[in-house]
């Protein structure tokens, strides 16, 4: 699939908060820059073709205030379009509401830095419970698909992708994401016996302890 070490320490995770009419939300950020236009790179984040071969299935009307469904995952509306600089949508859940934003920045010394913020009201003790990494995991996983898609321009399949996340090395990855997550969260001013609890469940909610074999 790809380089753990590398993938791990390309990306950069950020953790804050955000005022919203609603309230005050926590906000899940992570970025990485990739060796692809910044055509190319909105293309693979809004083409309807494309999303699937590095992320889910998606349906729906892909275009300003048009619904989207990602399939058995979220759904929502998109708020705003500003091809080919970003997007943002509600994120809708299990019943719950969040958003996303999406941009894209040309770097100077070429590539495009692809940068997504979650943005979410949660509550205390969830948030206790698993801290920033209950969604930075799964966005780092997202983006390992974005990467190796970007680099090859082939799709990565559901099934690889899953056979990997269950493998050794795919549980390595998601146990540095998870610590990446901590790290990110304890910067932002949580402490860190709390931070590493929180990033304890999240790995093996990700991860579960494998069953020894008999």
């Amino acid at each position: 699939m790809i380089e753990t070490t590398h993938q791990i320490n390309a990306v950069r995770r950020r953790v804050g908060t955000r005022v919203l009419d609603e309230g005050e939300a926590r906000v899940t950020a992570i970025s990485q820059t990739y060796d692809a236009s910044i055509e190319d790179v909105w293309d693979a984040c809004t083409n309807p073709e494309r999303i699937p071969r590095w992320f889910l299935p998606i349906s729906g009307d892909l275009r300003l205030k048009g619904r989207y469904q990602l399939e058995g995952n979220a759904g929502g509306v998109i708020e705003t379009c500003d091809p080919p600089r970003g997007f943002t949508a509600t994120w809708e859940f299990g019943g719950g509401m969040s958003w996303i934003e999406v941009s894209l920045d040309a770097e100077p010394g070429g590539g495009t830095r692809f940068t997504l913020e979650h943005i979410a009201q949660v509550g205390d003790d969830l948030w206790a419970q698993f801290g920033p990494g209950a969604v930075g995991v799964g966005w780092d996983l997202a983006l390992v698909g974005l990467a190796l898609h970007l680099s090859s321009g082939q799709a990565v399949s559901q099934e690889d992708g899953l056979a990997w996340t269950l493998s050794e090395e795919g549980r390595r990855f998601i146990a540095l994401s998870s610590q990446g997550w901590r790290e990110a969260s304890v910067a932002a001013g949580t402490d860190e016996a709390e931070a590493r609890a929180a990033e304890s469940r999240t790995t093996a909610f990700y991860a579960p302890p494998q069953e020894p074999e008999a």
